[in-house]
This record gives C-alpha cells, sequence and structure tokens, in this order.
C-alpha cells in the first residue's frame, strides 16, 4: 500500500527557505512506498506569492513551482473555493494522507483530526507527528 502525503503551499518553500532538501527528508523517514500531492489550489497560492510579493518569499514560491513539475508531485483538483487549509482537512479526513505544513493551527486541526503530519524542526530536519507507524 503506497502511503499519500500532501505538501501544504509554505512547506513547499522551504526548500528555498531554510535550504533543507524536503524530499530526501522525507524519505529518511517515511520508510514504505509513498506518492506526493498538492491540491491545485495550492498552486494558485504559490502564483499568487509570486505575482503580489517581493524577494525572498517571491523567489521561493518559484522553486516550489519547479520542485512539483521536477518531482512529478500528483495535483488534486479540488473546483472549490474554499481556504486551502480547509480543502487540506478535508482530504485528510476523507483519506489518510500525511499532511506537510508548518501552520499551526492546521497542525492543531490535523492531530485533533487523529492525521499524522510532518514538520520542520529548527529548521533543519523533518519529523513525523503523530506517527501511524509509517
Amino acid at each position: 500500500m503506497e502511503i499519500k502525503i500532501l505538501l501544504d503551499t509554505n512547506f513547499l518553500m522551504i526548500p528555498a527557505q531554510f535550504k533543507v532538501d524536503i524530499f530526501s527528508e522525507i524519505e529518511r523517514i517515511i520508510h514504505q512506498k509513498y506518492v506526493l500531492f498538492v491540491l491545485d489550489r495550492t498552486l494558485e497560492e504559490l502564483e499568487n506569492i509570486i505575482q503580489k510579493q517581493k524577494g525572498k518569499h517571491k523567489e521561493a514560491a518559484k522553486i516550489a513551482l519547479q520542485l512539483i513539475k521536477i518531482k512529478n508531485i500528483q495535483v488534486i483538483k479540488t473546483n472549490s473555493k474554499e481556504l486551502v487549509d480547509d480543502l487540506i482537512l478535508e482530504c485528510a479526513s476523507k483519506e489518510d494522507y500525511i499532511v506537510c505544513t508548518q501552520d499551526k493551527d492546521l497542525k492543531r486541526k490535523l492531530s485533533s483530526q487523529n492525521n499524522s503530519v510532518i514538520v520542520l524542526k529548527q529548521k533543519k530536519t523533518l519529523i513525523l507527528v503523530n506517527d501511524k507507524g509509517f
């Protein structure tokens, strides 16, 4: 069985912001086959950051979009105008996704839903919170 991992917008910006290779880190902590996903709305958020922000955030968003293509990350179509965090919660509750995020509120909500979460610790490594034996 393949593990499904859903990447949040802020998580995809980690490589540019903190020089952490999130992909080799996920490989290090997940010991089964897995598939990476993003929501279509996450792509929209990254595009918005590129259009509206300057400097390091803009660069981080550009790099994030390139990584999505390079790493062949699958895009989940939502056709929804809900907040991205709400869509992530919805996805995670329907199917057993591990969610990668830096958003404190989203982490708390996911944990209360009993979902596993991958977070950046000390700006260096990724850790799996609420591990279900992956």
